[in-house]
């Protein structure tokens, strides 16, 4: 499984109501998730708005495409459009949803990825 983190960023203005959302998320988005392979996905917002997503997939574009088919994520994402500021120098008008925005960030450090590796050697602490 691969880990993946990506950002986003809501408009701060909308940011209480952009929380409310997600405290109860439908449960038919949340099973489609699931089905299309998200695991351990985790949102984390500051107060500015900037977004941080985490999530483990085997393949995040084959699980997005997986999501992108289903009615229940175009229902969401456009509700969700409205929260968002501009994604990528885009306007937010132009369509795209902001499920197609993520900026993934590249992973520098893993601890346990490092501590399985230091097991494998059977190098000391």
């Amino acid at each position: 499984m691969t880990r993946y983190c990506f950002t986003l960023h809501v408009r701060p203005d909308r940011l209480a109501e952009y929380r409310e959302r997600h405290a109860a998320v439908w449960p038919d988005m949340l099973h489609a998730l699931r089905d299309a392979g998200w695991r351990n996905y985790s949102i984390f917002a500051r107060a500015d708005g900037l977004l941080i997503g985490y999530v483990e997939a085997e393949d995040l574009a084959a699980a997005q495409q997986a999501m992108a088919a289903t009615e229940v994520n175009a229902r969401w994402q456009a509700e969700m459009s409205q929260y968002f500021t501009p994604l990528d120098g885009r306007p937010a008008e132009d369509g795209r949803p902001p499920d197609e925005g993520f900026l993934l960030l590249e992973e520098v450090f893993n601890l346990d990825d490092q501590l399985a590796r230091l097991d494998n050697t059977g190098e000391e602490e």
